[in-house]
Formats: C-alpha cells, sequence, structure tokens
C-alpha cells in the first residue's frame, strides 16, 4: 500500500517548483521594492535558481505584469507593484496558472456529470476557500518574515 500513498501525495502537490522559485525570486525583489532593480544572475545565485530557470520565471512574471523590467548593463528587475498588493494566488497564476482541486472547477465542460456530482459540490467550498486564503496572503508577508529571519539569525563570529 505505500506505493498508493507515495503517488497520491505527489499527486496532491499544489504548488509546484517553479512556483517556488518565483516565490523565492518575488520575496527578493519584494526586499528590494523602491531600491535598486536585480539583476536575474543576482536572483538566480541568492535564491539557489539555475540562471536559465530563473530567466524563464521572471519572463513569465514580468509578462503577467508582476514585475517590470530596466535595461541595460546595470538593467534588472523589480516589482511591478507594492509588496502589500501582490498576493500569493497572483504568483501563483502567473506561473502555473489557476490552482485548482479537479478538473470540473478549470473548466464547466470537463465533465459530463457535473451539474448532479455530489463530488464537486461538496469541493467548491473547499475550492473558494483555498482561492481566498492564497488572495489574502501578501508578499509583503512573506518578505517581512524573511526581513525578520536575517535580522534575528545568529552572528557569525
Amino acid at each position: 500500500m505505500a506505493g498508493f500513498w507515495d503517488w497520491s501525495i505527489e499527486f496532491m502537490s499544489i504548488l509546484r517548483r517553479n512556483t517556488d522559485y518565483a516565490l523565492r525570486a518575488m520575496v527578493n525583489l519584494a526586499g528590494h521594492y523602491g531600491g535598486d532593480v536585480v539583476a536575474t544572475r543576482q536572483l538566480s545565485a541568492e535564491e539557489d535558481i539555475s540562471y536559465q530557470y530563473a530567466a524563464k520565471i521572471m519572463q513569465l512574471l514580468h509578462a503577467a505584469g508582476l514585475v517590470k523590467s530596466t535595461m541595460g548593463s546595470h538593467g534588472g528587475f523589480s516589482l511591478a507593484r507594492p509588496p502589500q498588493e501582490v498576493s500569493l494566488l497572483d504568483i501563483i497564476k502567473a506561473v502555473q496558472g489557476a490552482v485548482s482541486l479537479n478538473d470540473c472547477f478549470l473548466d464547466a465542460d470537463a465533465c459530463p456529470r457535473r451539474s448532479t456530482c455530489v463530488i464537486s459540490a461538496k469541493i467548491a467550498g473547499l475550492q473558494e476557500y483555498i482561492e481566498k486564503s492564497l488572495a489574502g496572503i501578501t508578499l509583503a508577508e512573506f518578505a517581512t518574515d524573511s526581513m525578520s529571519e536575517h535580522v534575528n539569525a545568529p552572528k557569525e563570529k
């Protein structure tokens, strides 16, 4: 039975690896909000993301309007909006698309039984709760937590 549980745990992943990387990059940018732009190479090094992957993620975030880019030798990225105006849901949607517990929540035509499905009806409330929760968590909260970790970290001797 261990094989079943291993599979189900993998299947239940809501946040994908690229979303985790995007969150790290966005928290980094939030820490620089109102200051200098951050180059992709710097984001890559500081957040332990391959440069190529970081470049792709920044393109997705830029296309979604979450970051703006500055060209040139001292160019890089910065947040397009204040950290308190960027939700976790915004970042997830930009990188991996909508979060859905089941395909029927993404597409009304995905299942011919949707109108009579007791499973769909019961899970709809959970789907709504997840979306509202993700929309209520802002980048500012992550940035504040990240900054306090660095401030409270033990000093090296």
